[in-house]
């Protein structure tokens, strides 16, 4: 098995409140991202695709492909938007870093060209960074749904 990745980059605001929650409670549980007009990051996103190399293409998966569809699924969708209103596969979300790499998943896994999603990883800052694997950690090696031997 080997794994590809390929990174992209979008910048993007986004405001982390909880209407379930008063206005004290999202104050002190965001702090500044809280603020009520949001605030932004330059995100980078790595998204990595697990298979075996094909004996007629010697590749995983087509990088350049992958990149069409990162931008058309993503990037294009989120780049110089407010996440909390301007993206309709986020609608309803409080968009931190967790959700919107569950968000991403959802928005590619169906349009993976060859081999299967393996993650997501989504950096918000060059100190914060988000992995996800999938429902129930499914693409990690040894994980659900996956033989021991990886």
């Amino acid at each position: 098995m080997l794994y590809i990745t390929r990174r992209d980059t979008f910048a993007a605001s986004h405001r982390l409140h909880n209407p379930a929650l008063s206005d004290e409670e999202n104050a002190r549980l965001y702090g500044k991202c809280n603020w009520t007009n949001g605030h932004g990051h330059n995100y980078v996103l790595e998204v990595t695709v697990a298979g075996e190399v094909s004996p007629r293409t010697g590749m995983v998966c087509n990088l350049a492909t992958l990149k069409q569809v990162m931008r058309e699924r993503v990037v294009d969708k989120v780049d110089h938007r407010h996440l909390n209103f301007d993206v309709e596969f986020l609608c309803g979300i409080n968009p931190t870093s967790e959700n919107v790499a569950v968000a991403i998943w959802r928005e590619l896994e169906l349009h993976i060209p060859q081999g299967r999603l393996f993650r997501v990883r989504l950096f918000e800052t060059e100190n914060n960074v988000v992995d996800y694997y999938g429902p129930a950690g499914c693409g990690i090696p040894g994980g659900p749904g996956q033989s021991q031997d990886l």
